[in-house]
């Protein structure tokens, strides 16, 4: 399947100073591909707009929180590609700076929505097609996440990315962890693992939905990238998605999740978000401490980005 190349590829791995019964920890920095394009939804992204420009797309519409980096990320991939871009955003704060800045700085269309209308945000999304279709666009749409079979492949990608810098590095990872929130992410790696005969564990932290099935998730996932690739059977026990750090609840935040992401700035130089990675790292290092990971491991942690949302809630950093 052919791809844009827009994200700074491959990105580094580096080991950080923790360590606890042996267990090495590594940070794969997926929020330095790119400056504009941070994050993971670039990898995602590099495919849809691909397909999208196959199919004749002039305009792409998407949906996300109104400080989701996917958001960000889908406007300035459009950009960059000449794509008219419509956001179909969440009012679940405020609007002001961080992602909802940047979309508003580069011209983005955006539409805010109630969140009891964001529940029928397909519906507005497909209604939304129909009538710039109907004005002489040429609509492609691009799912929250960009979670979809083609989205899926940009981790699947990553993957063969990672076993080249485990051998450029002489490691093998026993764990890769991510954050887990639309899924497309955590299915494409593991849809990487097994292509590759690998007995890695892939563990993901549910950031957003104590309820989700998790199997049920990727499963559906997974069965959508079967027009693009060959798929590898999966069973229950291929999939590790943990449920005890959501917390609040999608972009809400505790006290020690942000105490969390301040320590690991001022003892480790890295900067996590408090929506996705700061929730998934707090429980990877809770878990580590509580032994639910074999001692001697290396974890392989893939940093998704999204410091930019940090900008909209610096009232909770400031102590």
């Amino acid at each position: 399947m052919k791809k844009y190349n827009l994200a700074n590829l491959p990105t580094r791995i580096e080991k950080m100073k923790f360590n606890f019964n042996g267990i090495n920890v590594y940070i794969k920095r997926d929020d330095q591909t790119g400056f504009e394009l941070s994050g993971n939804k670039v990898r995602k992204l590099e495919y849809s707009f691909a397909e999208a420009k196959a199919l004749g797309a002039d305009t792409v519409i998407t949906c996300g929180g109104i400080q989701s980096n996917h958001c960000r990320a889908t406007a300035i991939a459009a950009v960059k590609l000449g794509f008219e871009v419509h956001l179909v955003l969440k009012e679940n704060e405020v609007p002001g700076s961080g992602n909802y800045f940047l979309n508003k700085m580069i011209g983005a269309k955006i539409h805010l929505i109630s969140l009891e209308d964001y529940k029928n945000r397909h519906q507005i999304m497909a209604d939304m097609k129909k009538d710039l279709d109907a004005s002489g666009k040429h609509t492609y749409l691009i799912p929250e996440g960009a979670s979809n079979g083609i989205g899926n492949l940009g981790y699947e990608h990553a993957f063969s990315e990672i076993e080249n810098q485990e051998n450029e590095l002489g490691i093998e990872f026993d764990y890769i962890v991510s954050a887990f929130g639309s899924g497309s992410t955590y299915t494409g790696l593991l849809m990487g693992i097994k292509k590759h005969g690998r007995d890695i564990k892939n563990v993901g932290y549910n950031i957003y939905n104590p309820n989700v099935d998790g199997f049920d998730m990727v499963k559906s996932l997974l069965n959508e990238s079967k027009p693009y690739t060959m798929l590898p059977e999966i069973t229950p026990k291929d999939v590790d998605i943990r449920t005890d750090y959501v917390g609040r609840g999608y972009a809400l935040s505790r006290d020690e999740e942000i105490d969390f992401i301040l320590d690991m700035a001022r003892n480790e130089g890295i900067l996590l978000d408090s929506v996705y990675t700061g929730k998934a790292m707090y429980g990877l290092m809770t878990d580590i401490k509580n032994g639910k990971y074999k001692d001697n491991a290396n974890i392989l942690f893939i940093h998704t980005g999204g410091v930019f949302g940090n900008f909209s809630k610096m009232d909770l950093f400031i102590k």
